[in-house]
Order: C-alpha cells, then sequence, then structure tokens
C-alpha cells in the first residue's frame, strides 16, 4: 500500500521538479515551498498507512522517537543528513535503532523509503508534518510545559487532565521543556493562551503590582 502511494507521490514529485524555477534571490523560496510539499506527501502517506492498519498510535510513538533521536543525538544526525555517507551504512544504522526501539514495520518500510530516495534529510521536516496531521486526525492539543526542573510523570498526567478539562480536547501532547530561569514551578502553553504557575511569575506579577501602587500614589 505505501509501496504504491509512494509511486504516486513519486511521480508528483519528479513533475514538479522538472518545472521551470525562477531565478535570483525567488528560487530560494520556490525550493523551500517544495520541500515542504514533498515532506507533507511523504508523511500523509504514512499517516494514512497507519491509520488504514489499525496502527497509527503505534507509527505515531515510532516517529516520535525517530525525531527525538535527530534532536537528541547530534553524532547520528549528522549521519544521517550527510549526503556522503553510503546508503546502505545509513540503512543499517537504522535497521539497528529499529531493531532495539521495536519499530513497527511499516515504519521501518518507510525510513527504508526514505533511503532508497535520498529523502533522509526530510527526516525532521516529515516527523513535524506527521505530528501536525496526527493531532488532527485524533483531535489533540499540544501544549509547551516549560519547568525549572524535570517533573514526575504523574505530574505531567495531572497537568495534561487539567488542560483537557479546560479546553475540551479529547487528547493532551505534552511537550516538556525544562527552563532553569523559571525557579521554580511551570508554564503551560497551548495555543494563544498561558497558564504561568513559576515563581518568576509570581515574581514578576508582584513587582507589577508594587510598581502600579507606587505610581498611583506618586500622580
Amino acid at each position: 500500500m505505501l509501496a504504491a502511494k509512494s509511486v504516486v507521490g513519486q511521480r508528483a514529485f519528479k513533475a514538479s521538479a522538472t518545472r521551470a524555477a525562477p531565478k535570483g534571490a525567488r528560487r530560494a523560496v520556490v525550493v523551500m515551498a517544495r520541500k515542504s510539499e514533498v515532506s507533507e506527501s511523504y508523511a500523509k502517506a504514512l499517516v494514512e498507512l497507519a491509520d488504514e492498519k489499525g496502527k497509527l498510535e503505534a507509527v505515531h510513538a515510532d516517529v516520535d522517537a525517530v525525531s527525538s533521536l535527530m534532536k537528541e543525538n547530534k553524532k547520528l544526525s549528522d549521519l544521517i543528513m550527510n549526503p556522503i555517507v553510503d546508503a546502505d551504512k545509513k540503512r543499517a544504522v537504522l535497521a539497528k535503532i529499529a531493531k532495539e526501539a521495536g519499530f513497527q514495520q511499516y515504519t521501518v518500510n518507510f525510513l527504508n523509503l526514505l533511503v532508497e530516495k535520498d529523502r533522509l534529510s526530510l527526516v525532521p521536516e516529515i516527523c513535524e508534518c506527521f505530528e501536525d496531521l496526527y493531532c488532527q486526525m485524533t483531535d489533540t492539543q499540544v501544549a509547551t510545559l516549560r519547568s525549572a526542573v524535570k517533573l514526575e510523570q504523574e505530574q505531567q498526567f495531572l497537568i495534561a487532565k487539567k488542560l483537557q478539562e479546560l479546553t475540551g480536547s479529547k487528547n493532551i501532547k505534552l511537550k516538556p521543556v525544562i527552563d532553569s530561569s523559571l525557579i521554580a514551578g511551570f508554564v503551560v502553553e497551548y495555543g494563544s493562551s498561558q497558564i504561568d504557575l513559576s515563581i518568576r511569575g509570581q515574581i514578576e506579577r508582584v513587582a507589577d503590582q508594587l510598581t502600579k501602587e507606587m505610581t498611583a500614589k506618586l500622580a
């Protein structure tokens, strides 16, 4: 199924690649737009296949793992993104990671397809596109959780549960970020909203209040 979809996608990719591109400064913009379209096409093919096979959650976990590895392991990222590195070596490295992490076969096949088509440089962007599509399909609200120290799983669960009540979303996905400048506590950012329960936030609110009071007295 994925192979069939990829063939259609490949034809579209080749067709777009053969179109004449504008010269000069506009060329970079056009190339960037096409890159995004290619990433979206690959992500869409994988998310649709995973959903069709009833493996959406499992493949999503795989994609999450790949995304995290690429961000946290610079050596791996450099190897995967390097066009000079032999495809067989990349395939072997990915196979080892997939085996150790217990990836779904659909994920393994997809990664091999990216190696074959020399699209591994798009992995970070494909992961982002996949995440967006997954959230749309599952009514998932993504929230950034910034805290001074790493929060326990139970704490994160309680925060996610409260957010679910506030937003009415079917699912909540927290993206933890360590921010020592908060001193203590945490800040949750979702959509255009923010919940600030950090010590820094409290200090700033107190400072603002004192400033207003002093200004009023001097007026």
